[in-house]
């Protein structure tokens, strides 16, 4: 059965400041392995190392070349100046961008460790307490993944802020090169007027990347729904799962707790390579990512098609083409390949990365309802095969 009051004890613990690399966040992966134990389990522990560049470092770089590259094209002062600066500027960004297409093995900044969690319980009908088995035989079988993240985060600047000040960058950029195309490629005899509209989104852009770059991270966050809600229903799962006589014929099911997940899914991408043998076609994913008061879900076409004989949950799914969680553990595994979906609340944002995320923003009741009505529904697909 799914137990509402351990879920709220859960939610009680976990919560707590552990932001990636720190003490606290030692502290949850200890809290969580215990829980894992306890159930007479053994999980596995994989552990990394990771460096702040990739999130906090690499994004203002970005921003202040932008910057450069479009207050050059606004004051146009020598062909060969703009030239030569040009040049400097992709000399700095392509190294950079080259380096962070692999995060995890980015080493430039202050190492720190972390880890992930998974355990494997194996279908029904191959029950091993050990949960061993060969990448062979994983496939033999579909498999289930259920995801969460151990690590919370806190930012200096309100979420909403981040969002505004985002698009501002993003939009004035744009604007600016439109402008400047514009004035160089049809309206050159129009120069002059064009130097001052263009003004306008340059001076925005400065703005924004000010706010941007002046926004810090913190350890001050709770993380009640942000990640407490998530961990609290993938171990919630894992305790119905642990009892034989609940256990799906069909599926083996996979529980991953990963860390580091605000310092770019620096655990996800590591522990991808657990499950990269997987069979595509027989695999499906479920990641749990601050759940509140409410539930949204986005999912991509691979998840809906799995769940397309299932009632009810298909009524609320939104369905772009492939999953759209910036930063996100369900986005990393999407990417390789991975059918699933993100259960997540759209409007704990407002709380997330802050002193207010806490266990009062989480309706575990709400949680409870959602983890019965998965377990039905994969129930009625362990029976009814996609």
């Amino acid at each position: 059965m799914i137990d509402e009051s351990r879920m709220k004890q859960n939610l009680k613990v976990l919560s707590f400041p552990r932001l990636s690399g720190t003490e606290g966040e030692k502290k949850v992966f200890n809290l969580v392995k215990k829980k894992i134990e306890s159930l007479d389990l053994k999980p596995s522990v994989q552990e990394f190392s990771f460096t702040t560049f990739y999130p906090r470092i690499y994004q203002k770089i970005v921003f202040v070349l932008t910057f450069w590259t479009l207050f050059l094209l606004y004051l146009y002062l020598d062909f060969m100046f703009t030239i030569i600066n040009l040049i400097i500027i992709l000399t700095i960004f392509i190294p950079v961008l080259i380096i962070t297409r692999k995060p995890e093995k980015i080493r430039v900044g202050r190492k720190r460790v972390s880890h992930n969690l998974y355990v494997k319980l194996l279908g029904n009908s191959e029950y091993n307490k050990n949960n061993y088995d060969s990448m062979e035989q994983d496939n033999v079988r579909g498999n289930l993944l259920f995801m969460c993240h151990l690590d919370s985060k806190g930012q200096r600047l309100p979420m909403k802020f981040r969002v505004f000040f985002f698009k501002l960058w993003i939009y004035t950029s744009i604007s600016s090169v439109i402008i400047y195309s514009l004035k160089v490629l049809f309206f050159i005899q129009y120069a002059f007027w064009f130097f001052i509209i263009g003004a306008v989104p340059l001076a925005l852009n400065f703005i924004a990347i000010i706010v941007l770059c002046l926004n810090t991270t913190n350890n001050e966050s709770p993380g009640a729904t942000d990640n407490a809600s998530g961990m609290v229903c993938v171990l919630e799962l894992l305790n119905y799962y642990s009892d034989l006589k609940f256990r799906l014929k069909n599926y083996n099911l996979w529980f991953l707790f990963t860390g580091a997940e605000e310092t770019g899914c620096q655990g996800a991408r590591l522990l991808y390579n657990k499950v990269k043998h997987l069979d595509r076609t027989k695999s499906f994913m479920l990641n749990f990512d601050t759940i509140g008061t409410t539930i949204d879900v986005i999912t991509n076409e691979r998840g809906a098609k799995f769940f397309k004989n299932t009632k009810d949950f298909t009524a609320t799914l939104h369905m772009p083409k492939k999953i759209r969680l910036a930063r996100s553990d369900a986005y990393i595994f999407a990417d390789k390949g991975f059918g699933g979906f993100g259960v997540l609340d759209k409007k704990s944002y407002k709380f997330a990365h802050s002193k207010e995320d806490t266990i009062d923003k989480v309706d575990v009741n709400l949680l409870k309802k959602l983890l019965t009505h998965i377990v039905l529904i994969l129930k009625y697909i362990d029976r009814n095969p996609p």
